[in-house]
């Protein structure tokens, strides 16, 4: 049935439509009202969804003109509503609508389960996802599962492989934008988030917000097995590996396994016999480096510049990985106590080697 026979029907009759077509429309109080047979007409049609309106750049159809519209500014990337408040552009009015409450702070959809609200309805019905666990998005080659489906395709490349975003500097990959956009400031040393109690700047909001938690003493991140809590969730990750013995973090050189990425980092930079060129030399000294944020690092010795300082202590450190290093010290587990002083270590041959300074035993003479 084409578009004059739809019309033919719905012109029939004033208070009732035929409903084989789109059912019964009845004249009563409820009913929406219209001042002419042809806007009747286009009401009906978005019931039966009729998309008579053809794109004829990819095909795509609509109901309304007005939708049509809109669609081909997609094409032509024609943005004709402008923010006043910042000079941005849309294609859509509605676009712009949900814009502007960036300015005003109108957050009209409110969660019914907490106190945060949003922007945009969107939004709310994600963050609700969040209270209900629900994850439908499942990853066909692990069964993992996501909140999202672009989560689940970003997790897709960790099977893949895939980097698509490279970096003009040095040709690291990443798969996500938004990575790549993080990793530029260590080559341009950008760092936009600032603690407003100390003015330390850093590299990511993330680092900010576990920064914070020294100022505040929160640890919101608990083991489930010593009910142990810290400041960083990666603190928690990298303990919970001295419960599995789990060595996730690979040597690309040598294949020997390390349970943190610090440790990994640490054996990258010290270990000679992996005979790879350093590609990063100091100009001020002989000294090179395999990574271009090490050198950044060590050019800060020379400059006089000590940015990190450990608050559980006195020990002052020239760059962020070294102070993270130093930093697992007070967060990791000590399991092993000597009987004979209360000292406590992690390592259990670290606890033998201490019990010789009270034996008075000297093994290696």
């Amino acid at each position: 049935m084409d578009f004059a026979d739809i019309t033919e029907e719905i012109s029939c009759t004033e208070y009732q439509i035929n409903p084989n077509i789109i059912g019964t429309f009845q004249n009563n109080p409820n009913d929406k009202a219209f001042s002419h047979n042809v806007h009747k007409i286009n009401h009906l049609m978005t019931h039966i969804e009729v998309k008579q309106y053809q794109c004829s750049l990819c095909n795509k159809a609509f109901v309304k003109v007005g939708n049509l519209n809109s669609h081909l500014r997609t094409h032509s990337g024609d943005k004709p509503y402008q923010c006043n408040q910042c000079s941005k552009t849309f294609s859509r009015n509605n676009h712009l609508k949900v814009h502007m409450r960036i300015h005003t702070g109108e957050k009209p959809f409110k969660c019914t389960q907490c106190d945060k609200a949003f922007s945009q309805n969107s939004a709310l019905t994600t963050h609700l996802k969040r209270h209900s666990g629900e994850k439908s998005y499942q990853c066909d080659k692990c069964e993992k599962s996501f909140l999202l489906n672009c989560y689940l395709l970003t997790h897709r490349m960790i099977h893949t492989g895939e980097k698509p975003y490279r970096c003009s500097q040095c040709d690291k990959g990443f798969s996500q934008r938004s990575q790549l956009v993080i990793h530029l400031r260590t080559h341009t040393g950008e760092k936009p988030y600032q603690c407003y109690q100390c003015n330390k700047a850093f590299i990511k909001r993330g680092s900010l917000n576990s920064h914070l938690r020294i100022h505040t003493g929160k640890r919101p991140y608990q083991c489930n097995q010593c009910h142990k809590a810290f400041s960083n969730s990666s603190y928690l990750k990298y303990h919970l590996n001295e419960h599995t013995g789990e060595k996730p973090y690979h040597c690309s050189q040598c294949n020997k396994t390390f349970p943190t990425k610090s440790s990994l980092t640490r054996h990258l930079g010290t270990v000679r016999a992996h005979n790879v060129d350093k590609l990063y030399k100091c100009s001020k000294c002989d000294k090179a480096f395999f990574y271009k944020s090490k050198l950044i690092s060590h050019m800060s010795k020379h400059n006089g510049e000590k940015a990190y300082q450990c608050n559980e202590g006195v020990k002052i450190f020239y760059d962020n990985s070294s102070f993270i290093i130093h930093l697992e010290k007070h967060t990791v587990n000590k399991p092993y106590q000597c009987n004979q002083c209360d000292k406590v270590f992690s390592k259990k041959s670290c606890l033998i080697g201490h019990s010789r300074t009270h034996t008075g035993e000297e093994p290696f003479r």
